[in-house]
């Protein structure tokens, strides 16, 4: 099987590893994945303002909230998403941050272990003792994931962790496509026995491969070396290796056939005026993916999958231009704070006055944006829905399954008359969980088929070939059961 567009994204540099598989189908998940890379690259450095893990974390909700931002903007991209597996190096110390399915694997001391914990719904089942690890495989469920970065949650669970490092340690990340064909013990057979780590990639991604993957495949092995200019900081290898490919083939054309998110723009347009503007546009988003090129120009890497694609072809515009705006902020707030610094170190400049209210200004300023923020915010979620449990019954909810200090940011628009006791085992679950719809009247059809559920389990097949037995003389009848009002009234 050829897959025609490809949904991961990764990156490796001296400091920073991240892989990315997105979701969506056709609509966004290449869209999703090249975004969280590209919005996390600049972590690429030995220098941070925090501690490296809280630095990761933030900027990866920082990314979630870009893909919000880019289904507000462009609806059509609605219900994407992408899994973040990603490491950053600083000193001697690791820090991991993990979300979804895609993995990460570290062999050092001679020990192969897997240190992410997959966020699928077969995995849940399996750490609570209701599924064994071999059964999980041949589970109609087991691409089902609990826990992504996309548009469904403003505030994504992240899987955090730090590790003490040693030069010599490898680790793997990979998305799904390599674990979906080779078991743990193929993967560390070819991690232990492979030196090169260009041939330790391409092994794993040929076995893969010939092994009929049904995704695409990523996969970046790092290990852990000396830094010659710090003879007591490891660092990762000058540039690890990473590789990314489509099942059999990854044609450019293909690839590059995802559809552009553009915005439009309201009001009438005259044809010239229109030429001037698409000129404008196409300009703008060349200079917008020529400054992510030398961004990226300026540190050692590796960059591949649809964030590749976004910067080198521009065919994923929006990315770029999102990207690209936040970097451009970051060099203005930084040049902006070496000309302060340079002022003080000077002495006082004649606009000493002004700047008595300038801060009073700013803090007024930033106090408004954060109103209309907060607005909007709360605006966006009264657009969603979701099927949840209220008082035991099936019912629908308008905005989203979360609060914010005694802020309930969702109500009950719908309760039905389905028990959720009446529900399988699964079907419970989801529905506790919550059940995203992408509107009310998908919210009302999945309420629909958790009532055709529900009637499944209540209503067992009704045996009409054996004839009912007549009550002996003299015994008393047994009440009988109401069965039409306990299968939905049928008759």
């Amino acid at each position: 099987m050829v897959r025609f567009k490809n949904d991961d994204s990764a990156y490796v540099g001296r400091y920073l590893a991240v892989v990315a598989d997105g979701m969506g189908g056709h609509a966004g998940g290449n869209v999703a994945s090249a975004s969280t890379v590209l919005d996390l690259v600049h972590l690429d450095s030995s220098v941070h303002e925090d501690e490296p893990l809280t630095v990761l974390a933030d900027e990866i909700q920082a990314a979630n909230s870009l893909l919000s931002e880019l289904v507000t903007t462009s609806p059509q991209l609605s219900g994407m998403g992408t899994t973040v597996t990603a490491l950053l190096l600083h000193e001697q110390r690791l820090a991991l941050a993990h979300i979804g399915d895609s993995r990460a694997y570290r062999l050092k001391d001679g020990r192969f272990e897997q240190i992410s914990i997959d966020h699928t719904f077969v995995q849940r089942l399996i750490d609570e003792g209701r599924l064994q690890p071999e059964e999980a495989e041949v589970h109609p469920h087991k691409n089902v994931l609990m826990r992504v970065l996309g548009d469904v949650d403003a505030s994504p669970e992240l899987d955090l962790a730090t590790f003490d490092v040693e030069p010599g340690e490898r680790w793997l990340l990979c998305s799904d496509g390599l674990t979906a064909v080779l078991r743990d013990s193929d993967i560390e057979g070819v991690l232990r026995s492979t030196s090169d780590l260009q041939e330790c990639v391409d092994t794993l991604v040929e076995l893969t491969l010939a092994g009929g993957s049904p995704d695409n495949v990523t996969v970046a092995v790092i290990e852990i070396a000396e830094d010659p200019d710090a003879a007591s900081a490891p660092a990762t290898a000058p540039l690890s290796e990473l590789t990314s490919r489509d099942n059999a083939y990854r044609p450019t054309a293909a690839v590059a056939a995802a559809p552009p998110v553009t915005e439009d723009e309201s009001g009438p347009r005259t044809e010239n005026t229109a030429a001037r503007d698409d000129a404008d546009d196409a300009e703008s988003e060349r200079e917008r993916a020529q400054l992510i090129r030398q961004d990226l120009a300026s540190r050692p890497h590796v960059l591949v999958g649809a964030a590749s694609l976004a910067t080198e072809t521009g065919e994923i515009p929006i990315v770029t231009k999102r990207s690209a705006e936040r970097r451009a902020a970051r060099m203005l707030t930084h040049k902006a704070e070496s000309e302060q610094q340079g002022e003080q170190e000077t002495g006082d400049s004649p606009r000493t006055g002004w700047k008595r209210w300038l801060l009073p200004a700013f803090l007024t300023v930033v106090a408004l944006l954060l109103a209309v923020v907060v607005w909007l915010g709360y605006t966006w979620t009264q657009t969603r829905y979701y099927v949840g449990s209220y008082e035991n019954r099936v019912a629908i909810y308008n905005g989203v399954s979360q609060t914010i200090g005694p802020i309930q940011l969702s109500h009950v628009t719908d309760v039905s008359d389905i028990p959720v006791d009446s529900l399988s085992e699964y079907h419970r679950n989801r529905v506790e969980d919550t059940l995203p719809a992408r509107d009310l009247e998908h919210a009302g059809e999945i309420v629909s088929e958790l009532r055709d559920t529900a009637k499944a389990v209540l209503c067992p097949p009704v045996n009409t070939d054996s004839p009912t037995a007549a009550p002996s003389p003299g015994a008393t009848a047994a009440p009988e059961t109401d069965q039409n009002s306990a299968c939905g009234g049928e008759q």
